[in-house]
């Protein structure tokens, strides 16, 4: 059975999200079918303001309505201190610890060969623009444990080397509640390089 047109082009427009596949867009798509048309007026609605109102902060390049953003923005922040991230949800996650009070720095992605993603693609130029402009403490370097986020990371402290600014990153090793047996090679590596005196 041949589903009418209107039906066909929802699912593929669902299908280019990351991590959507057929099955799901299809759900979407008829649950949606099912709902009052003003409920599906509010979800346009909120789409156009998503591209209408949304922009990019000039200083962190995290998304926001304002520019500055409301972290950069904040004047009890410690701008001596920059969190470099790879994406805007990263932020959401630390800034959900209640622990960190300094501003951050998106780059936009991991330095990717497979997928031609180059530092220069990155908003790597940025950072160090920023950095010397304003007088940095440290730059915290909150990459994924991953080899994308390990090549990112190398590559950034060879570039802030010359800056002579502290740079430190994020410990790695065995999460809360895990067991050790049941841990791989590069975590437990991890964890023993950063062990700390008690």
């Amino acid at each position: 059975m041949s589903l009418p047109l209107a039906i066909q082009n929802l699912i593929q427009q669902f299908n280019k999200l990351p991590g959507i596949g057929n099955k799901t867009a299809e759900r979407f798509v008829f649950y949606l079918l099912k709902q009052p048309k003003a409920e599906i007026n509010e979800f346009i609605l909120a789409l156009n303001n998503l591209k209408n109102n949304i922009k990019l902060c000039q200083i962190c390049y995290n998304f926001s309505e304002t520019t500055p953003c409301s972290i950069c923005g904040n004047t009890t922040r410690d701008k001596s201190i920059i969190c470099v991230v790879a994406a805007s949800p990263d932020i959401i996650a630390l800034e959900k610890t209640s622990d960190f009070h300094g501003v951050y720095h998106v780059l936009y992605g991991l330095i990717n060969q497979i997928e031609d993603m180059g530092p220069e693609k990155l908003k790597i130029k940025e950072l160090i623009n920023r950095i010397k402009k304003q007088p940095i403490k440290e730059i915290i370097l909150a990459l994924d444990a991953t080899m994308e986020g390990e090549t990112t990371a190398m590559y950034l402290i060879r570039e802030l080397k010359p800056l002579n600014i502290k740079v430190t990153r994020l410990a790695r090793g065995l999460p809360m509640g895990s067991d050790i047996e049941y841990a791989d090679e590069v975590t437990l590596a991890s964890a023993l390089a950063g062990r700390r005196e008690i």
